[in-house]
């Protein structure tokens, strides 16, 4: 064994450089491009990969255009020996964190899975597998119940059960558990992938076994599992609506819900949404406070009317499924209609919809503000 020199320390637990240097352990390599989605200026994380660096923490690995910071040999057995139960796993002989390859579909999916990652450890998720019940292994005795949002990544996955290696090739980067539902993660990045239809359709089935019926029947339903989708920009969405065809795997029937989530701020805050039906619920009460309720057996789909009797549909969530049957009802009906979503999702959805469709916005920031301070 290569002995640590005594004069190489740990940074303290609650700083910068040691959550740069965790995250760096657990994806394997922590992509440079990724480095402003922690909090601090620019100038102070580039004055903490310096002195990492300077440490014998980490080091750069450039290669096919793509800049990553990985943790050193030294790093590597300072966090196994500080925190066995969370590092062990990705530092073990045969895991892919502790021997990356450098084919670029290989990067480019590890680059997919730790923005993922991060989308949803800023949203408050947990996303280190220590703090995880062992859902998805072998050993799964208890039949507990999920409260706060847990974040399992593939990767994770595969690692701690038999059951998921019948989903080799499945694009999904993770699943997220609510208290309410399971979220099937996907990460375009930056852009559109080809969709492994037959894989993903594997991995909903054995999930819905795993906890709808094995696991956790009391607290998930097969309705409870829904998509989720996430990119660096707005745009992908209009993409896949513009796309049907090629993403059947969003817009069918196989889930009834999937949304699009971006990967920056606004994204996580929908997420904590998504994790907090109970905020849904009140904001959607705040927002059909002057409607009227939806019309029951209504050959659209629609959260509530106007007085002159126009659907509305709340799309704030930017569930596509919805949104595109929306549109599409209205212009085979020759009706017009309300869409009510934040601001940042107006310019992309008003392009892709019908002229039958009106837009009404959020306020992002004071949505948030209402909603989370």
């Amino acid at each position: 064994m290569v002995s640590i020199p005594r004069k190489i320390a740990l940074p303290d637990k609650q700083t910068r450089a040691y959550e740069l240097l965790e995250l760096a352990a657990i994806f394997g390599e922590f992509p440079t491009t990724s480095l402003w989605r922690l909090s601090g200026s620019a100038s102070y994380k580039e004055t903490v990969v310096t002195a990492l660096k300077k440490q014998g923490l980490i080091k750069t690995h450039y290669k096919d255009g793509r800049r990553g910071l990985r943790p050193t040999t030294t790093a590597k057995k300072l966090l196994v020996a500080d925190n066995p139960e969370r590092f062990s796993a990705y530092m073990s002989e045969n895991a892919d964190t502790n021997h990356i390859r450098s084919e670029p579909h290989r990067r480019e999916r590890l680059y997919r899975i730790a923005e993922a990652t991060l989308t949803m450890k800023n949203a408050g998720a947990s996303v280190y597998r220590d703090e995880h019940p062992p859902i998805f292994s072998l050993t799964w005795e208890e039949d507990d119940y999920i409260q706060s949002p847990l974040f399992y990544s593939s990767r994770e996955i595969r690692d701690t059960g038999v059951e998921f290696f019948k989903t080799k090739g499945a694009r999904y980067v993770g699943i997220l558990l609510t208290s309410e539902n399971a979220f099937v993660t996907y990460n375009l990045g930056n852009g559109l992938i080809k969709w492994a239809y037959k894989a993903e359709m594997r991995t909903k089935a054995v999930l819905e076994r795993l906890l709808c019926i094995e696991r956790l029947p009391t607290q998930y339903s097969p309705e409870s599992i829904k998509g989720l989708v996430l990119g660096n920009s707005m745009e992908l969405a209009f993409e896949i609506l513009k796309k049907s065809r090629q993403h059947y795997l969003i817009l069918d029937d196989n889930y009834e819900n999937f949304y699009f989530v971006t990967n920056d701020e606004k994204g996580e805050m929908l997420v904590r949404l998504l994790c907090r039906p109970d905020l849904c619920d009140e904001l959607d009460e705040i927002l059909t406070d002057d409607l009227y309720p939806a019309r029951k057996g209504a050959l659209i789909d629609h959260d509530a009317v106007t007085e002159d009797g126009r659907p509305v549909l709340l799309a704030y969530k930017c569930d596509l499924k919805r949104i595109r049957k929306f549109d599409t009802a209205l212009a085979l009906q020759e009706k017009t209609g309300i869409i009510i979503c934040f601001d940042y999702q107006a310019e992309v959805l008003r392009r892709y919809c019908c002229d039958a469709v009106e837009f009404q916005t959020l306020d992002f920031e004071k949505t948030e503000r209402r909603l989370f301070q």
